[in-house]
């Protein structure tokens, strides 16, 4: 006997969800009484069978109720492939993480037959996930577990074109997996369906990657600023707003800030020049943050906090850059000036831009960068070494995290040291497990002289000499990793006021001069109203859990000042 249309729709979702990891808990089903609890948030909305509800790569209207009928769900590419994804029915609901904050939807979701829907637009939602805790909780584990999936599955997101090693590839692989953006790659010597694209475009060495996005727009080789535009990542100041407080960095200690204050009701901005989680957000596996035992690594602890600030509402601009700092305050605002030639208006800002990798002196190693030399050791990397023989420098507990994480690709990992020992700059248990593991091999009081690549610029060998002698050596290496501390990322605040130390650092409370003698709070810099947190601050601990601490902590100091600054003059 041949199945009925609903019967056939179930066994067909039912094959589909097999493809996705818990689906129970990434498609959950809705009961009558949780739909009641929604209705007040958002409204009904009715369409005719084929019209899109949602479409890639625009911004996305929230998240959707099924009341009556199917809404198909299907991943479009800018190559033209359409594939069927998961069909959703009555009592489930359509969304995932970027509707939090309307950010462009990933795929379509298109009705078939006519389709009755209870639309809760990004604002409501975030209320509804923060009005209704229990409820919220399964929506919003929902909302990320489906996230994962597009990114596992390489659903949705942008196409990458190129050879899988090449620096453009590598980088770009980096940059959307560091923000948790679906993306697939396809390598022009395996894949039939890039040949077109290149015989069209006929790209150079220098273009690839061709990225091709989803409204089909091709860039050649694009910086990450350029793509995030591109694929919808980047808002900007939503209507000219004013922000109670303006956060540069969103490394742990500017996700911390972001929502804790926007928790309390504080409208938040947060702008980053690359990714959420700052160098914190790189290492492979954190062991000593409280609370989770086992470890847990950078990307996934940053990841939470990014999704949290979300939720509360803050507004992230990533990738975006501050070039400067306007402390005049006309109009009784900060005002800072973005790379895209707008302005940030904020009655606040927290300093939290951390530090930029430290680069050592050693010739031609900007020619390297991108080509073997890399600053962090991510899955796009370790790929990049698998069986190989690589070299790490440093002795922080990045550079431990770091080696650790190779060593289960790597053939062995060469873990030079400029000194003598690793106790006075690594945590105990990372110096117990680096010890323990056959294929790292410490060097100490050794340093690399020099680097030599071949004819397409690609790290081939590295060179290194004894400290205590003239013995030198060499290997033939394609893959080093520095870990050699970092320098403040503080140019943008040249010219408005804010005092920093010898190294670069913000200086805060009564160590600044201007503040000798008041009462000031401890991470409030020279001027009222701009405060400093994490790595960039001078005197900070220059670990994950000082810098997440001292976020939650300027939260009071934020509100005190806000509160003064709304009194009026006696």
């Amino acid at each position: 006997m041949a199945m009925g249309q609903d019967e056939t729709q179930r066994t067909d979702r039912d094959a589909q969800l097999l493809r996705f990891t818990r689906p129970e808990q990434t498609f959950p089903a809705l009961t009558p009484a949780e739909i009641e609890r929604i209705r007040h948030f958002g409204e009904i909305r009715t369409y005719a069978d084929g019209e899109l509800l949602f479409e890639t790569g625009k911004p996305g209207p929230g998240m959707f109720v099924v009341l009556a009928g199917h809404v198909a769900i299907t991943q479009r590419d800018g190559l033209g492939h359409v594939t069927p994804v998961i069909d959703q029915g009555p009592g489930q609901f359509l969304a995932e993480l970027g509707q939090l904050s309307g950010r462009p939807a990933l795929v379509d979701g298109r009705a078939e037959g006519n389709v009755e829907v209870l639309l809760v637009p990004p604002d409501r939602l975030r209320a509804l996930l923060v009005a209704e805790a229990e409820l919220g909780e399964r929506i919003m584990r929902a909302l990320i577990l489906r996230r994962v999936n597009l990114i596992q599955g390489g659903i949705g997101g942008p196409v990458l074109i190129g050879p899988s090693n090449s620096a453009g590839v590598v980088r770009l692989q980096g940059f959307l997996t560091r923000n948790g953006q679906p993306h697939h790659l396809l390598d022009p010597e395996s894949e039939h369906d890039a040949a077109e694209l290149i015989a069209r475009y006929s790209p150079k060495p220098e273009d690839w990657p061709l990225v091709v996005t989803a409204g089909g727009t091709v860039l050649r080789n694009p910086s990450e600023t350029e793509l995030g535009r591109a694929i919808g990542m980047i808002g900007g100041a939503k209507d000219n707003r004013i922000y109670d407080v303006a956060i540069v960095g969103c490394g742990p200690a500017g996700l911390a800030t972001a929502v804790y204050a926007a928790s309390e009701g504080l409208s938040v901005a947060v702008v980053d020049t690359r990714a959420f989680g700052g160098q914190a957000g790189a290492s492979a596996r954190i062991e000593n943050y409280l609370g989770f035992p086992t470890g847990i690594s950078g990307q996934a602890l940053a990841g939470r906090a990014f999704t949290q600030a979300q939720k509360f509402g803050a507004d992230i601009m990533i990738p975006m850059s501050v070039s400067s700092l306007d402390c005049s305050r006309a109009n009784g605002t900060f005002a800072l000036a973005l790379d895209c030639g707008e302005t940030l208006r904020s009655r606040s800002v927290v300093v939290a831009s951390g530090a930029r990798y430290r680069r050592p002196d050693i010739a031609n190693l900007d020619k390297f960068e991108g080509r073997g030399v890399w600053y962090w050791a991510s899955p796009v990397e370790a790929r990049l070494c698998a069986g190989e023989e690589v070299a790490l420098v440093g002795a922080g507990n990045s550079a431990g995290q770091a080696a650790v994480f190779l060593s289960g690709h790597a053939k062995r990992v060469l873990m030079i040291i400029r000194g003598g020992g690793l106790g006075a700059s690594m945590s105990r248990y990372l110096i117990e497990r680096i010890e323990a593991t056959p294929n790292i091999e410490l060097m100490f009081n050794t340093e690399i002289t020099a680097l030599e690549g071949d004819e397409a610029s690609l790290l081939r060998r590295i060179r290194w000499k004894s400290r205590l002698s003239d013995d030198e050596d060499s290997a033939d290496i394609r893959n080093l990793f520095l870990f050699v501390g970092a320098d403040p990322a503080t140019s943008w605040l040249e010219g408005c006021g804010v005092t920093l130390d010898r190294g670069g650092f913000v200086v805060t409370g009564a160590q600044s001069e201007q503040n000798q003698g008041k009462l000031v709070a401890p991470l409030e810099t020279s001027v009222p109203g701009v405060y400093a947190v994490g790595d960039v601050r001078s005197g900070s601990v220059k670990r994950v859990g000082g810098a997440i601490g001292e976020g939650a902590q300027v939260v009071a100091s934020l509100h005190g000042y806000l509160g003064d600054a709304a009194k009026p003059a006696l």
